[in-house]
């Protein structure tokens, strides 16, 4: 087994011949571009999939290699996850091959092999350089090609590191002295998912509306505060993936999306510092006004100011970037109860809520929006525990937002009404 960690972007196709002169400046070993081609295994009923597995074969030079991905992190284009590879002599697979350690049970399922066939393929060339980094060995691969499923297909254009043997904060260095110039968007959305979406039909990829964040049951405050950050930033990759393909209103969720990241830092900002996220909050105000200008689309994706702020979040997560931050006090609180602190949390938001639109506000609604915006997400971030109950409680708020937005004043007083007159469904919630 090998544990995969590599750092993904997606490159502007106008862009491959700039990165290839640049990356070719670095100190390293240069690989000439081979062919690589692999082809992706599922069962009928997506078994696989359903388990957080990956099976290909990889042909490359005449030499052919299986490979096992199983569920690993991912954070803002930065997987990491166990893999395991076997060489096997033709482009046949030989599933008995792997350790039981693949299997959920243990062991091979016994119709396995026989339900596996090749669902979709990928086809590319890729070229790569091995630097140095820190005390680290890093590969860089720039893969152009194109990813097939049936009739349906779409191209690669995308570069990748990936650390051989080290840290992987030099990895993320390396990163940050790369999207200094423009045309990489770090992305999370694999070759691999790519394909299965493919062979499923190629739908078009819907808006996904912020949903309520599910922690463990006995998560720690650090470990709530990180699932939030995951959230917004994975809400901000695939959105901007969206707008890429020039999806309808993908813009304004990517800046929601943005915007849920501060919300996140400010929610915590009680234990955590406002100097442990100066640098990234920065980031975020140079990609917002970037955003808000009148820019292209592929401008903005593909800047290296969107590049470095996604950039400076994961690593702000990958590294835990705030504990350096922290006194004995704050140590101590963010190891507390997640509950406990979301109980309390909860009550101050809807507490806020209750006295902002405790009357009716006439043409002053619009004033208040972005103080409403912010206090959904605060619910939507804190209200995991009680998801069935909070579900209902939120929905007339958030109607509450949308008839606002929209100017439907009839529908303003119904929803404000409704939501003022809720009764509280967490805990220290002063009604118990």
């Amino acid at each position: 087994m090998a544990q995969e960690i590599e750092l993904k972007f997606i490159v502007e196709t106008d862009s491959v011949d700039a990165l290839r002169q640049h990356l070719n400046t670095l100190s390293g070993e240069h690989h000439e571009p081979v062919q690589l081609l692999n082809i992706y295994y599922e069962t009928p009923d997506s078994w696989l999939r359903s388990h957080d597995m990956g099976l290909r074969i990889r042909g490359a030079n005449g030499r052919y290699e299986m490979t096992m991905k199983i569920a690993g992190r991912v954070v803002g284009g930065l997987h990491q996850r166990p893999e395991y590879n076997i060489d096997i002599s033709r482009p046949e697979l030989e599933l008995d091959r792997f350790p039981a350690e693949v299997w959920p049970e243990g062991e091979l399922p016994a119709t396995l092999a026989a339900q596996v066939q090749p669902l979709f393929s990928t086809d590319f060339w890729r070229e790569k350089w091995l630097v140095a980094e820190g005390k680290s060995r890093i590969e860089i691969a720039l893969d152009l090609g194109e990813v097939k499923a049936g009739d349906l297909q779409e191209p690669i254009c995308e570069l990748e590191l990936e650390l051989l043997e080290g840290d992987v904060n030099d990895v993320l260095k390396l990163a940050r002295r790369l999207v200094n110039q423009s045309g990489l968007r770090q992305g999370s959305l694999s070759k691999a998912a790519r394909g299965y979406h493919l062979a499923a039909g190629n739908a078009p990829r819907a808006l996904k509306e912020t949903a309520i964040l599910q922690v463990a049951p006995k998560a720690s405050v650090e470990q709530g505060m990180e699932a939030a950050l995951e959230l917004a930033l994975s809400q901000w990759l695939y959105h901007e993936e969206l707008w890429a393909r020039s999806v309808k209103n993908a813009k304004t969720h990517v800046l929601a999306a943005m915007g849920l990241v501060r919300h996140t830092l400010a929610l915590f900002g009680g234990i955590v510092p406002r100097k442990a996220s100066a640098h990234l909050r920065d980031l975020l105000t140079q990609t917002e006004a970037l955003m808000l200008s009148d820019v292209s689309a592929q401008t903005a994706l593909y800047s290296p100011q969107a590049a470095t702020a996604k950039l400076a979040l994961t690593e702000f997560l990958v590294t835990r970037g705030w504990r350096t931050f922290l006194d004995a006090k704050g140590e101590a609180k963010i190891a507390e109860n997640f509950k406990r602190f979301a109980d309390i949390h909860l009550s101050r938001h809807a507490a806020e809520l209750k006295t902002t639109f405790a009357y009716p506000l006439g043409d002053r609604y619009g004033d208040q929006l972005p103080r409403l915006s912010r206090n959904i997400d605060s619910m939507l971030l804190l209200s995991g525990a009680y998801e069935g109950k909070a579900q209902a409680w939120l929905e007339n708020w958030q109607g509450l937002k949308h008839a606002i937005e929209t100017r439907q004043h009839i529908e303003i007083e119904h929803f404000r009404n409704e939501a003022i007159s809720q009764e509280p469904f967490w805990l220290h919630s002063g009604k118990r």
